[in-house]
């Protein structure tokens, strides 16, 4: 097998397509599409989300201490670009998308009722690691779509059918 050098950005790819919705302290919503998202603990259950700080929701979940994951299916392929392409600086882009959504259970920020699979998460630490502040958040609820789960609450992902790149 033949290998050269690679482009050493964002190698860890495929990664499923993420939305992180959150809330300000002054009860506005807001969700931006985030590249770099993985699990970082099982035990307790955590993931890891990085947000370049000039985002607008970066400074919503550094106040509030809280995000919620939403994983987003080929069916939510337009509401994705919109949210990823456009700022809330420039406008209410979830009322511009009539995106659905529902308060979290555990934490103060909305999910996205259209993605199949929606982590709620409380930010037990962060740290900056270039471009990138990568906050680490404790699972505290998981929402998924009935048809996906099985009865004890599994949670098959090869149901879903992930956004492509």
């Amino acid at each position: 097998m033949n290998k050269k050098s690679a482009n050493m950005r964002s190698s860890l790819q495929p990664a499923p397509k993420v939305l992180v919705s959150c809330r300000g302290l002054n009860g506005e919503n807001n969700a931006l599409a985030v590249a770099y998202c993985g699990n970082c603990s099982y035990d307790p259950p955590m993931v890891m989300v990085g947000i370049v700080p000039s985002r607008y929701s970066y400074h919503m979940i550094k106040e509030t201490g809280c995000f919620v994951v939403n994983l987003a299916g080929k069916e939510c392929q337009e509401m994705f670009d919109y949210l990823g392409s456009h700022s809330k600086r420039d406008g209410d882009k979830l009322a511009a998308m009539n995106v659905r959504m529902a308060d979290g259970v555990k934490v103060n920020a909305p999910i996205l009722l259209d993605c199949p699979v929606n982590i709620e998460c409380t930010v037990v630490d962060s740290i900056i690691t270039g471009s990138h502040e990568m906050f680490i958040g404790k699972i505290e609820y998981v929402h998924a779509d009935a048809r996906i789960t099985d009865d004890e609450g599994n949670i098959d992902f090869s149901r879903i059918d992930f956004i492509g790149f």
